[in-house]
């Protein structure tokens, strides 16, 4: 049996992954931060010494958008260093890796076609600047034994997220503006830990390089907001459309975040599925969720 190892075990998609492989009957190993620093040379060594991993889902990251915009050397210690250790670790104990990174490795300007997965790279931020870094170590490490999955835009039960926070907000204001310049695919993060349990078997016998798991077809803030009104019977009425420029922040946001998913269909593995159909499927989960942490 193929053992399985998942880094950044204590985030959101680290614990979809988990959860999903163990569902499966996969033999899983989940490691946080704390069991785990790929920053540390170490840490990594005394991991798969003592996990012996056949594949390694890499989840860790450091996500602070625009955090990273002052703190990049750090955001770059995490998000390139750490897959490079990661790939090198696989390569010398013949492991393969599978590595999360993200839609913000594009610079989301002037297009209004989804992003194919061979596109050239062209990162505005620090953020991605330092995935990016991260996606050609493993690349460059594992050519034929590693794929980058590249996801955006996710919520889901667990963790802090777009959804959760309108589904806060629903509750305690009468309305809402939300940007409405904004272009990506809402994704729920269960669907990518489907995702990858589906592609890891793949790697390295046939499958490898670059796919995209973001759900299908595409939406603004504004969009999502709405179906997450309208998804719990509250009037998508109260949300109301506005530019990014009522919300500045420090790191620049894709204004057009979508990406082509082909790969999948290469590899003979089903495309993903439309975005609405999985915001309906998780809402009551993450409505259940917020209210066990309340209580």
């Amino acid at each position: 049996m193929t053992r399985w190892l998942v880094t950044g075990a204590g985030g959101m998609l680290g614990r979809d992954t988990v959860a999903e492989l163990a569902r499966r009957g996969a033999d899983v190993t989940g490691l946080g931060r704390a069991d785990l620093d790929i920053t540390r040379p170490e840490s990594v060594a005394h991991a798969f010494a003592a996990h012996r991993p056949d594949l390694v889902v890499n989840c860790a990251a450091y996500t602070a958008v625009d955090d990273a915009e002052t703190d990049e050397p750090r955001a770059l210690a995490v998000n390139g260093e750490g897959p490079r250790l990661l790939a090198r670790a696989c390569a010398e104990h013949g492991a393969r890796l599978l590595h999360v990174s993200t839609d913000y490795v594009f610079d989301g300007a002037a297009r209004t076609a989804p992003y194919p997965e061979d596109h050239p790279p062209a990162p505005r931020s620090a953020y991605g600047r330092t995935k990016l870094a991260g996606e050609r170590a493993v690349l460059t490490a594992l050519p034929d034994a590693s794929a980058v999955v590249r996801t955006a835009w996710l919520y889901g039960v667990h963790g802090t997220s777009f959804v959760r926070t309108m589904l806060d907000l629903e509750a305690r204001r009468d309305t809402l503006d939300v940007v409405d310049d904004q272009r990506g695919q809402p994704t729920w993060s269960a669907d990518v830990a489907a995702r990858l349990a589906d592609l890891g078997p793949h790697v390295g016998r046939g499958a490898h390089g670059v796919f995209h798991a973001t759900a299908a077809g595409e939406a603004t803030w504004y969009d999502l907001a709405r179906e997450v009104f309208r998804g719990i019977g509250a009037d998508p009425g109260r949300v109301r459309p506005t530019t990014s420029d009522a919300f500045r922040r420090p790191a620049p946001r894709p204004a057009y975040s979508v990406l082509a998913h082909g790969r999948w269909r290469e590899a003979g593995l089903p495309p993903p599925r439309d975005w609405r159909t999985a915001l309906l499927e998780a809402l009551p989960l993450i409505r259940e969720e917020t209210r066990g942490e309340a209580a």
